[in-house]
């Protein structure tokens, strides 16, 4: 039987992830970037966004957030658009919850932009802003 060489394995050197954050300076968007929230995981990296200008675009998550960054359905994050390709951003921040109301406050992002909801609540809600998934019970 092998000697123990040392404390620990690959976890211990990665560190506890104790999932406190030290508080981070804002980031606003400037020229060439947009707020957006994910509407849709593809996976490979890649993502459905919906931008705060009004336009759904392919995301895709840029090599220093990956593995690092968890970004999912309902997060809102700041991405660059692309000069030669409009229907493709890069992600390039994620917001906390914390963070993201505070860019509602400050009026960065839309009233009617929803913070930290997931899959299920963004599909059911129609353009109308009605949360109605088209069963009337009063039929029945």
């Amino acid at each position: 039987m092998p000697k123990p060489k040392g404390k620990g394995g690959k976890n211990r050197r990665r560190g506890k992830g104790d999932g406190e954050e030290s508080k981070r300076e804002l980031e606003f968007k400037e020229d060439g970037q947009e707020y957006a929230q994910i509407i849709k995981m593809l996976g490979n990296g890649r993502c459905e966004c919906f931008c705060f200008d009004g336009v759904t675009r392919l995301g895709h998550i840029r090599g220093k957030m990956r593995k690092k960054v968890w970004i999912t359905v309902g997060d809102i994050v700041l991405v660059g658009k692309r000069d030669f390709q409009d229907e493709k951003v890069d992600i390039l921040h994620k917001y906390s919850a914390d963070e993201a109301r505070n860019l509602k406050q400050y009026g960065e992002l839309p009233e009617n932009a929803r913070i930290h909801e997931t899959a299920v609540d963004i599909a059911m809600t129609t353009e109308d802003g009605d949360n109605d998934i088209g069963i009337d019970f009063d039929d029945i």
